[in-house]
């Protein structure tokens, strides 16, 4: 898919200045829904173009600053559409039929068990791992979280999948200014993957905070609540 994607890349850069937040909100909700669009061949370039001041504004601080809003809430819409579809077809529906676009049975379990396991807190963690996290939205939808968290998770974790891709292509871009945008993708791809224990170390600090927090806040709420002995 993403060989096959790359020869688009250049036609659409052409139009960058005009379309590029658009295209990037389009397609990363389309990423983030059930079809397999890969987030990397999106942002990678997108950073590359606001560092060689290819996007509408020209200024690459502004231009980073809103391909990451546009990423972020390109992926919540294409998340809310997975979180409907579950909500409104139901999970008998999603396990007999799923496999006709792009969604195996054994995904979507997987998706499910690790939903169970970790709770809510799963749609941010999944947002930064490539291989579930377009996904996750679906166990979110069949258990009706609220529209709230599920929204503020799944904003934050995308914008900073978005910020991670975008700041590797603006890193290539001040290497080379005549990279191919198929040798652009490929080295940023190899550049994430070489990191990834970063990135992995960064969520285990993240999720560790947010259960200290979270630990903390309803030890105090239980508190308040005790009725107080005479």
């Amino acid at each position: 898919m993403t060989e096959f994607l790359i020869q688009y890349i250049e036609l659409a850069a052409r139009h960058a200045h005009i379309w590029g937040f658009v295209m990037i909100f389009v397609l990363m909700a389309i990423e983030s829904s059930v079809f397999p669009l890969p987030s990397e061949v999106v942002m990678i370039p997108a950073g590359f173009l606001a560092y060689r001041n290819g996007l509408t504004f020209g200024d690459p601080l502004i231009d980073c600053s809103i391909a990451v809003i546009c990423g972020a809430l390109g992926s919540l819409a294409g998340a809310y559409f997975n979180y409907f579809m579950a909500l409104w077809l139901g999970r008998p529906f999603l396990y007999k039929f799923g496999r006709y676009f792009f969604l195996p049975p054994k995904n979507l379990e997987r998706c499910e068990q690790v939903f169970r396991e970790y709770g809510e807190v799963t749609t941010f963690v999944c947002r930064l791992i490539p291989a579930i996290r377009h996904l996750i939205s679906l166990p979110a939808g069949l258990s009706r979280m609220s529209h709230f968290r599920f929204s503020f998770f799944t904003v934050l974790g995308a914008g900073i999948w978005c910020a991670i891709l975008l700041a590797i292509g603006y890193y290539l871009g001040s290497l080379s200014a005549d990279m191919t945008y198929r040798d652009l993708v490929h080295r940023g791809i190899r550049i994430l993957h070489e990191n990834y224990i970063w990135l992995f170390l960064g969520i285990a600090i993240i999720i560790g905070t947010y259960a200290m927090i979270h630990h903390m806040v309803m030890k105090s709420s239980r508190n308040r609540n005790m009725p107080e002995q005479a």
